[in-house]
């Protein structure tokens, strides 16, 4: 059976944890797929298992930081890979538990230079293409720090900046017929979290009990969430940045009275 595609979807941070996960999910429901990352080994990785759905991927490797890459990365896709008419800006580092006045400013300034500013670019990149066609869909990644502070002095502003993004971009887009929305995960068992539970600086079980659903949250359910919200079943959904948590930001509330959150025996 002939696969209909849907255009090209774009996806920042392709080549591991949850952008790799949007990359096979979207390559799955019919889109053609640009990876854009910092590691080959691991883009080519992924594409390779996409092109044998016959999908169509493009390999993109650069910083997002770099306002000039992704502007060239923009005009390549459309030129190479096709039309683009979905774009997930999953590219993003984390920095260690600090406090603001002995944090290190240089690994603050990464922070945001990859996490907010390379989510602008890579909007400011795209955008214009999808604004000439009158169509769309983009989703930020956020967190549930973008909800809540938590001790990470600059990941947690940053994603906070993502979901006030968010909103102002789904005004800016919206009469151009582009929705732009975010997801907000919890930890997620990418690989980079994972090798710390196997360091031992994570306690899996503990992760569990901090929601209101005793699960592991996988990068696929952050993905499935994504491919949601650039689906025609959200055509009416816009600005909003969508909790994928197990209910962590419900139970953190929880918290603060006697007994915790509540658990079935």
């Amino acid at each position: 059976m002939t696969q209909t595609i849907h255009g090209t979807a774009v996806i920042t941070g392709g080549a591991s944890g949850i952008g790799e996960a949007c990359a096979r999910r979207f390559a799955r429901d019919g889109y053609d797929v640009a990876i854009i990352d910092q590691n080959p080994e691991d883009a080519e990785r992924v594409a390779k298992d996409i092109r044998t759905g016959g999908t169509k991927v493009g390999i993109f490797i650069g910083d997002v930081s770099d306002e000039g890459v992704m502007q060239d990365f923009a005009a390549r896709v459309e030129k190479e890979i096709g039309p683009t008419t979905v774009l997930v800006t999953s590219a993003g580092i984390l920095n260690n538990p600090n406090t603001i006045l002995a944090m290190d400013l240089e690994e603050h300034k990464r922070v945001w230079d990859v996490n907010y500013n390379g989510t602008v670019y890579a909007v400011r990149a795209f955008a214009p293409f999808m604004q000439t066609r009158r169509e769309g869909s983009i989703v930020t990644v956020g967190s549930v720090n973008s909800f809540i502070q938590l001790p990470l002095p600059a990941y947690n502003p940053s994603k906070a900046a993502i979901k006030r993004l968010t909103e102002l971009l789904c005004m800016e887009l919206g009469r151009h017929n582009i929705r732009v929305n975010g997801v907000a995960p919890n930890y997620t068992m990418t690989p980079a979290f994972k090798a710390k539970i196997e360091a031992g600086e994570r306690d899996p079980e503990n992760i569990k009990r901090s929601g209101a659903i005793a699960i592991l949250i996988e990068p696929f359910h952050v993905a499935n969430a994504v491919a949601f919200l650039c689906s025609q079943d959200a055509e009416a959904i816009t600005g909003v940045m969508l909790p994928v948590d197990a209910g962590y930001l419900c139970a953190a509330y929880y918290q603060t009275f006697a007994g915790g959150v509540p658990w079935a025996d």
